[in-house]
């Protein structure tokens, strides 16, 4: 017998149980404890035994991809990462499967982006942000200050010049754990979107902090990274557990030509509020 929790949406079959968290319009499966979803992950995934960069090509000036009816082209500066620190200046496979996740959801109307306000953190070379402005949204994509030059150049050309876009999309500087600016916070945005930003447990408490300003009780956040290191993702998850609810998205409702062993999304809600994380899981096809 299918039982239900009122504040959660929670459904229990006696050994398994899913809820509807958010503004994500399916269901998922909640996570509890970051230690064995770490276990679980890894044991499933073996992200170690899988090829790395499956949908990008790093030494490449620029990324093709299909998506929202337009072939979108993603400059890239494979030079800059030789810097220290540098991360953003390439795409990595997270954010090519959480742009088309995204997308695909919109399709299957499991996600709502018309009209609403979003803000990518980290948003490197943007894609995740520009397919989001081309879904319908008023998206402020993000970095650090050295980093705007080559997301601005992306954010011009396949956005502003298509003329088209059913949303919008401009570039701001925010580096995490500062205080933000009225832009980012009146109103609070309707969701929030990174790929590849948890890579440090020093970062862990800065990246939480600005997820708690940019969050209200309307707010969904999705997050996707690669599955490097098991220390720095149990980090995060323990530290996010204590804020947010945080839930796992069956691979199934991926795009199904863009899943991958190596990539988990997140997306969540804060639990006094409920707000909404889920962690997505993806898996290449066969």
């Amino acid at each position: 017998m299918m039982t239900e929790t009122t504040e959660l949406g929670i459904e229990d079959d006696g050994e398994n149980s899913t809820a509807v968290m958010g503004s994500y319009g399916s269901a998922v499966w909640p996570v509890y404890d970051a230690a064995a979803e770490i276990l679980v992950l890894w044991a499933i995934n073996q992200p170690s035994m899988r090829k790395h960069n499956f949908f990008v090509r790093q030494s490449s000036h620029s990324l093709s991809i299909d998506a929202c009816g337009h072939l979108l082209s993603i400059l890239q500066s494979p030079s800059s990462m030789g810097t220290p620190g540098v991360t953003g200046a390439v795409m990595w496979d997270s954010g090519v499967v959480l742009a088309k996740f995204m997308e695909h959801a919109v399709d299957c109307k499991r996600l709502v982006l018309m009209g609403k306000n979003v803000v990518e953190l980290g948003s490197g070379c943007g894609l995740v942000g520009c397919v989001a402005a081309l879904l319908g949204a008023h998206v402020i994509l993000t970095d650090l200050h050295d980093r705007l030059k080559l997301l601005k150049k992306n954010v011009d050309v396949n956005v502003g010049v298509l003329g088209n876009a059913r949303g919008s999309a401009r570039v701001m500087e925010l580096t995490w754990g500062d205080d933000l600016s009225t832009e980012f916070v009146a109103p609070l945005p309707d969701f929030v979107v990174g790929s590849d930003v948890i890579y440090s447990e020093d970062a862990v408490t800065d990246l939480l902090q600005t997820l708690s300003q940019l969050s209200g009780s309307h707010t969904t956040i999705f997050l996707a990274g690669e599955l490097r290191n098991d220390a720095v993702l149990e980090c995060f998850l323990e530290a996010a557990l204590g804020e947010f609810q945080i839930g796992h998205i069956d691979q199934t409702q991926w795009h199904p030509e863009f899943r991958s062993h190596r990539v988990i999304i997140a997306a969540s809600p804060k639990l006094e509020k409920l707000v909404l994380k889920e962690l997505l899981n993806c898996k290449v096809p066969a």
